[in-house]
């Protein structure tokens, strides 16, 4: 295996709002940190987030390799980078388009988050 879906990402203007309504909808709990005016909203038990983005894209999760690897196996591939928010201590993710400019994020593995 070499990344899993971890999220699909809604754009939203309001997060909370509209994450508390699938939250509902599905019969799922928001994230217990997620509060009203907050940027973001996640309902873990479905893999939805909703944030303010551009469209609706995929975060993925590297099984068997760090972020960094992965990120490098899919430019290979031929993906392309667009935006690179990882930082100097390890935390971020990368914003990359694959060969039809589909934006999608790479995140940490799950050793790289400590789970």
């Amino acid at each position: 295996m070499t990344s899993r879906i971890r999220h699909v990402t809604v754009d939203c203007a309001d997060a909370h709002a509209l994450g508390s309504f699938w939250s509902a909808a599905l019969g799922l709990p928001l994230h217990e940190d997620d509060r009203p005016g907050d940027p973001e909203a996640l309902i873990e038990g479905a893999g939805l987030l909703f944030v303010t983005v551009p469209d609706v894209h995929f975060d993925l999760q590297p099984q068997d390799r760090g972020r960094d690897e992965e990120v490098e196996r899919l430019l290979g591939l031929g993906a392309t980078l667009d935006d690179d928010r990882r930082r100097a201590d390890g935390t971020g993710w990368a914003v990359l388009a694959d060969p039809e400019g589909n934006e999608f994020c790479v995140e940490r593995s799950a050793a790289e988050r400590g789970r």
